[in-house]
C-alpha cells in the first residue's frame, strides 16, 4: 500500500507557482487590450504592424523553449524562473515606455524569449513534487493562472485605459513581476529533498514513489530519439494546433468584441473576462475527475471539438447576431482551455523523466508556434477580410484536426481485468 503523501505539498508549492505563471500570463496578454485602447493610434501603427506586434512574442517564446526546459531539468529550475521574473518584468514596464514601433518590435521580440522557458520549467518542477494520480490537478492548477489572470486582468484593464491611457497600464501590471522574483526566492525549493518543511520520511515517501512511476515506461537513450520517436511528434502537432485555435482568440477577443456597435473599453473589459470565468471552473472540474478516473483522453478531444464547433457557428450566426455569437465565444473560451492540466499531465505519464524536460521544452515550442501563427493568422485574415469569418473558420480547422490527433496519440485508460476464482 502506498504511503500518504504529505499534503502541506500543495498549500506550499502551488500558490506561488500559480501565482508566478499569473505574472506572466499578464504581461503577454495585455497586449490586446492596449491595441484595441489607443496604442495603435497613439504609436501610428498601421494594421499589419499590429498583426506583427501581437505574434511576435511568440517568436520569441519559440526559440528557446528547449534549452530552457533542458536547463531546467538537468540543472535549476528556481533560478531560471527567479531571472525571468525580473526580466520580464522590466520589458513589461518598459513597454508603457515607448515611442516608436522599433522599440515595440524588440521589446514583444525580448519579452517572448525571457518568458520562454517559465512554462516547461514550471511543468519539470512540478513533475518533481507530485506523482502521477496528483499531476493533471497540480498541472491545471498551474495554467489556471492563465484563464484567472485573464478574466481579472480584463476587467482591470479596461478601467486602467479608460482612466489613465495604455502606458499606465503597462507600467503598473509589469512591476510587480520584479517584486515577486524575491518572494519566488526565497519560497520555491527544487525537490522534496532540499525542503525544510518536510519531515526525513516524507520526503523520502515522495522521491520513492516518483521514481517507482518511472519502472514501467520504456527507457530512451538520448534528446534526439525522444524527437523522432511517433508520440512526441504528434504531441507537438496536436499543441501547435490546438494553440492556433487558443491564441487566435485570446489576442484578439478584445478586438472582436470592441468592433461591436456601441462598444467602450470598460463593456469590453468585462464581456472579455467571462470565457476565462467558465474556462477556470472547467479547468478544475476537468483536472480533478482526470486524476480520479485515470483517464486524459475523454477530457481532452470532446473540448477542443466543442471549441471548433462553436467558432464555426460564429460564421453561421453572421455579423448581425452578435450577442448569440458571444454566447458561443464564451462557451469556446471556456472549452479551449479546459483540458490543459490532462494533457500535460498525459505528456508526463507516457514520457521517460530522463527525456521529459527536452519533450516538453519541443512540445511547448511546437505550441508557441502555433500561438505564433494563430495570432498573426488571425490578425491578417481580419485585415485583408474585414471581418472576423475566415479566422473563425481557421481555428475551427485547427481545432478539428488538433482533436483527431489527441484520439491517435493520447492513449486511453488501460481495463483492469477481474480477478476470477478458481
Amino acid at each position: 500500500m502506498k504511503p500518504q503523501l504529505s499534503r502541506v505539498r500543495w498549500y506550499r508549492i502551488i500558490p506561488i507557482v500559480f501565482i508566478t505563471y499569473s505574472l506572466a500570463y499578464l504581461d503577454r496578454a495585455n497586449f490586446g487590450f492596449a491595441v484595441a485602447g489607443g496604442m495603435a493610434d497613439d504609436l501610428h501603427i498601421t494594421p499589419s504592424t499590429s498583426t506583427l506586434l501581437s505574434s511576435l512574442f511568440f517568436l520569441g517564446y519559440f526559440f528557446f523553449q528547449i534549452p530552457g526546459a533542458q536547463y531546467a531539468a538537468h540543472r535549476t529550475a528556481k533560478k531560471l524562473i527567479f531571472i525571468s521574473l525580473i526580466l520580464w518584468g522590466a520589458l513589461a514596464t518598459a513597454t508603457g515606455l515607448v515611442h516608436n514601433t522599433t522599440t515595440l518590435i524588440i521589446i514583444r521580440f525580448m519579452l517572448g524569449v525571457v518568458e520562454s522557458a517559465v512554462m516547461p520549467a514550471m511543468l519539470i518542477l512540478l513533475s518533481q513534487w507530485f506523482t502521477k494520480e496528483e499531476r493533471s490537478r497540480a498541472n491545471t492548477f498551474l495554467i489556471l493562472g492563465n484563464p484567472v489572470t485573464v478574466l481579472w486582468m480584463s476587467v482591470l484593464s479596461g478601467y486602467l485605459i479608460d482612466s489613465m491611457g495604455w502606458r499606465w497600464m503597462f507600467i503598473l501590471q509589469g512591476a510587480p513581476g520584479i517584486l515577486w522574483a524575491f518572494i519566488w526566492w526565497k519560497m520555491i525549493d527544487e525537490r522534496p529533498k532540499e525542503a525544510n518543511w518536510l519531515s526525513e520520511q516524507e520526503k523520502m515517501d515522495i522521491e520513492e514513489q516518483l521514481a517507482g512511476e518511472q519502472v514501467g515506461i520504456k527507457p530512451v537513450k538520448n534528446y534526439a530519439e525522444a524527437f523522432r520517436s511517433r508520440k512526441v511528434i504528434l504531441l507537438s502537432l496536436q499543441y501547435l494546433l490546438w494553440s492556433v485555435g487558443v491564441y487566435g482568440f485570446v489576442m484578439w477577443l478584445p478586438s472582436i468584441i470592441k468592433a461591436a456597435p456601441d462598444m467602450n473599453m470598460v463593456t469590453t473589459g468585462w464581456l472579455s473576462a467571462v470565457p476565462y470565468l467558465l474556462a477556470a471552473t472547467g479547468m478544475l472540474a476537468a483536472s480533478y475527475f482526470s486524476d480520479k478516473m485515470g483517464n486524459r483522453k475523454v477530457f481532452i478531444w470532446p473540448c477542443l471539438l466543442v471549441a471548433a464547433i462553436c467558432l464555426y457557428g460564429t460564421v453561421l450566426l453572421g455579423p448581425d447576431h452578435f450577442w448569440f455569437s458571444y454566447v458561443l465565444l464564451v462557451i469556446a473560451g471556456g472549452a479551449l482551455y479546459t483540458p490543459y492540466g490532462p494533457f500535460f499531465a498525459a505528456v508526463a505519464d507516457i514520457l521517460p523523466k530522463n527525456v521529459m524536460g527536452g519533450a516538453i521544452g519541443l512540445i511547448n515550442s511546437l505550441g508557441a508556434l502555433g500561438s505564433f501563427a494563430g495570432s498573426y493568422l488571425v490578425g491578417y485574415l481580419n485585415g485583408v477580410t474585414g471581418n472576423f469569418n475566415a479566422s473563425y473558420v481557421l481555428m475551427s480547422v485547427a481545432l478539428v484536426l488538433s482533436t483527431v490527433i489527441t484520439l491517435i496519440v493520447i492513449p486511453s485508460p488501460r481495463k483492469v481485468q477481474p480477478a476470477h476464482a478458481d
